[in-house]
């Protein structure tokens, strides 16, 4: 038992056991409690990374994650050295995690992590889209309703988005990813990452929309979207100017107070709509 309790969280592989970490073996065969997203993969695992878990294995997935939080907290407040592994990629990344990151900060104990493979940077990079600037929106909502309501809410977003989905919803979000963002949107669907069976296909919403719902892909998938063209606002002609001056003036403004409006909605120099406006 060490001195001072410690959270670690490991990057598991996504598929492939060869992308763990020299680390990842260390900690799973050193630490005190190991807590999985799922104990048979977990086994499965430790099993071809020829790794021995030394301490005891407790699940921790959502189902149990509120009720098991407070007691891996103990543990930790106790001195001991308690490991967090997923399925795959790093934890608290759409998986479990946070609750016991967050419970284990705020009693004041250390939090690190073995870092490891990522799906989310994995098909970021393989999908041939802008990556300087991206935003990660995990699972689009279940329901189609509330899917096509958040898919409204990004049509504007500049960066790059990358999502996961399930197989059964895929072709259904990319759907209405084409609707909402446009058909020509440029995007790509990685599935399998770092296993036999991977996959990016990359095309424009519409065609991938269409893709999918022919082949049904299976697996795990991550999906990429380009970000939204930036926004042009087009300077209205004089006329326009005019007759907007004109409109608050007529309403009670001052001529100095309804140039400086215009101006301001616009996006344009006070001075540019004064001079238009006495020209």
């Amino acid at each position: 038992m060490s001195e001072f309790g410690r959270l670690i969280l490991l990057g598991a592989p996504l598929g492939n056991p060869a992308d763990a970490s020299t680390r990842l073996r260390e900690v799973l065969a050193a630490a005190d409690v190991v807590a999985a997203e799922d104990t048979r993969r977990l086994t499965r695992l430790a099993r071809d990374l020829d790794v021995t878990v030394g301490g005891r294995i407790v699940s921790y997935f959502e189902g149990n994650e509120e009720r098991r939080t407070p007691e891996l907290v103990e543990v930790l407040r106790e001195g001991y050295v308690v490991a967090l592994v997923t399925d795959g990629g790093m934890p608290s990344v759409s998986d479990p995690g946070y609750r016991l990151v967050r419970g284990a900060l705020d009693a004041g104990v250390p939090v690190t992590a073995a870092p490891g493979p990522s799906a989310v940077t994995t098909a970021l990079a393989l999908s041939g889209l802008p990556s300087d600037r991206f935003c990660f929106e995990g699972f689009l909502p279940r329901t189609p309703g509330a899917r096509r309501s958040r898919v409204r809410a990004l049509a504007g977003e500049e960066r790059t988005l990358v999502l996961f989905e399930a197989p059964h919803r895929i072709a259904g979000a990319l759907a209405d990813l084409a609707a909402g963002f446009g058909a020509d949107r440029p995007a790509a669907l990685c599935r399998e990452l770092t296993k036999t069976y991977e996959e990016v296909v990359r095309r424009p919403l519409g065609e991938l929309a269409a893709w999918a719902a022919e082949h049904e892909p299976r697996g795990e998938i991550t999906l990429v979207v380009a970000g939204a063209p930036p926004a042009t606002t087009q300077r209205p002609d004089d006329e326009t100017l005019r007759a907007a001056v004109a409109e608050r003036e007529a309403a009670g403004l001052s001529r100095r107070d309804a140039i400086t409006e215009v101006a301001t909605e616009y996006g344009l120099r006070r001075r540019d709509v004064y001079t238009t406006v006495h020209a």
